[in-house]
């Protein structure tokens, strides 16, 4: 019994050895160190953490949209679920850091051999019992030692990879809270659109019957009676599709909030107006994004993650050391098994090495190498596109919002030449082709006034999620809701694993340390 235990001490000592493959440096990045539209006017470069961007908007409708959409959307569900996935592969890591096979076992048997068939047959009778009978019960261990540090290589890989797959929520949340903004703007920009073509309409109307009533005086022709007829039909024909366009802004809400098909009536109310932007919007520095934008992050993990196998594979390469050992007793009377005597204990030290591999561990160790490089990349990638996102839904923003400037003259000055064509046409001044001039134009540029107010707002909505903000309003304790952990512990043990304290992942130096298993 005390070798045993040496041998297990001896075997706790040899796990603490150094760890063979590289320890993981972040991969260097290329940022600017100042966005390019800085100095624009609405621009400053002030820092800001942008946790509940949507409320600068002043929109109740779009702040309890957004809400809604974090507590009931699917997808984001889904990924919450990962989480504890993740959370659940760590703990089997972890779990590999102790002896790998351990179990209790327990026999009885009882065996009468043949008289007439060898051994006994050559004996003479009575020599010895034919029959006799068997009891055990041990406890037996194996233990490969992490001597190169290929388990503990493993628990750094599953604590990023952990790490990651919080990342991958927030990314998604991010995503999320965008989208329910983006549709709304859109739903109302539609709405708002629909109500300038039926005020049109409206306009038109009237120039119709002024037509009609001047051609039955015989004061013009019939063709300005079909003129007007034309561009009112014209009109008409633009409003389905605006209706269109709003029905199927509802239904794509509605899947964001994780509810059947509506025309999410009860949540959105009726026609509403596109929400107003802010007037400034604080950018801070382009290097923040490397702090706030979880899909960095992510990237960053995904290679730290893989620098970890590259470990892994090079432990392979080596020599691999196990502890085997057991105590119990045995007995060949059921009433003895306890019995002084009867203990049994037994303790073994096997060394491994598959050193004839022909290339295919070290050939390993180089496709962990490429694949951590390959990472390493995809972060460096992530990270310029994360500056060209926000650098160009920011352009969009400010050039949108300079349109509008432009086109809020144009509409202004296309009513006022709607009044006067009307006016003069009545009184005979001028031909009737100058009051359809007049309206088609008023018609297209408050239409295109709505657009460009709905691109500025989507614009906003674009940057402020180019540059990572809405996914700290989680907190990091719970990623899905109480009832579906409920559920979850019904039919599975989950033990303290859906707790706030064992989703939180470990820091970066302590990513592969010894822990406690999970149980």
């Amino acid at each position: 019994m005390t070798r045993c235990l040496a041998l297990l001490f001896t075997g706790a000592l040899m796990t603490g050895c150094a760890m063979v493959g590289p320890d993981y440096e972040a991969p260097d990045s290329e940022i600017n160190q100042e966005w390019a539209e800085a100095t624009g006017e609405g621009v400053t470069t002030n820092t800001d953490n942008y946790e509940q961007w949507w409320q600068n908007f002043n929109d109740p409708v779009l702040n309890d949209l957004i809400e809604r959409a974090h507590s009931q959307n699917i997808g984001l569900q889904i990924a919450g679920l990962r989480v504890y996935e993740a959370r659940a592969l760590l703990g089997f890591a972890a779990g590999t850091l102790y002896p790998q096979s351990q179990g209790i076992n327990a026999s009885a048997s009882k065996t009468r051999v043949s008289r007439n068939a060898d051994p006994v047959s050559t004996l003479p009778d009575g020599l010895f019992d034919r029959s006799f009978e068997r009891y055990g019960t041990s406890f037996d261990a194996a233990w490969e030692l992490d001597f190169w540090g290929r388990f503990r290589r493993g628990v750094e890989s599953a604590d990023a990879n952990f790490a990651s797959s919080i990342a991958t929520y927030d990314d998604f949340l991010v995503t999320v809270s965008g989208d329910v903004a983006t549709a709304y703007i859109l739903l109302r920009t539609l709405e708002e659109r629909l109500a300038y073509a039926e005020s049109n309409l409206a306009i038109q109307s009237r120039s119709l019957e002024i037509a009609q009533v001047r051609f039955k005086n015989g004061l013009v022709t019939e063709l300005d009676v079909q003129l007007a007829k034309a561009l009112l039909a014209n009109t008409q024909s633009i409003i389905p599709e605006l209706n269109k366009g709003i029905r199927q802004t509802r239904l794509a809400l509605s899947l964001l909030l994780g509810m059947p098909p509506s025309d999410m009536q009860a949540i959105v109310g009726g026609r509403g107006v596109i929400p107003t932007t802010p007037n400034t919007i604080a950018l801070g520095a382009p290097a923040d994004l490397l702090r706030r934008r979880p899909d960095i992050r992510r990237a960053e993990l995904i290679a730290a993650a893989q620098s970890a196998r590259i470990g892994m594979a090079e432990a392979a390469k080596y020599p691999s050391f196990r502890l085997i050992g057991g105590v119990g007793y045995a007995s060949e009377y059921g009433s003895d098994l306890t019995d002084t005597g009867s203990d049994m204990n037994f303790g073994a030290f096997t060394f491994n090495w598959n050193f004839l591999n022909y290339g295919r561990l070290r050939n390993n160790v180089r496709v962990e190498d490429a694949r951590f490089q390959q990472a390493a990349a995809a972060y460096q990638n992530t990270v310029l596109n994360a500056a060209r996102e926000v650098e160009s839904n920011l352009t969009a923003y400010l050039r949108s919002r300079e349109r509008v400037v432009a086109l809020t003259d144009s509409v202004t000055a296309s009513r006022r030449a709607v009044e006067l064509a009307q006016t003069q046409y009545r009184d005979g001044v001028i031909s009737y082709t100058l009051v359809l001039d007049a309206q088609q134009f008023l018609l297209l540029n408050e239409d295109q006034l709505t657009a460009a107010r709905g691109q500025v707002a989507r614009g906003l909505v674009a940057t402020y999620k180019a540059l990572g903000g809405g996914w700290q309003t989680h907190g990091g304790d719970s990623f899905v809701a109480e009832e579906i952990k409920d559920e979850m512990r019904e039919r599975t043990n989950w033990g303290d694993l859906m707790e706030a304290e064992s989703v939180k992942p470990v820091a970066a130096e302590d990513r592969g340390s010894w822990r406690a298993p999970d149980l």
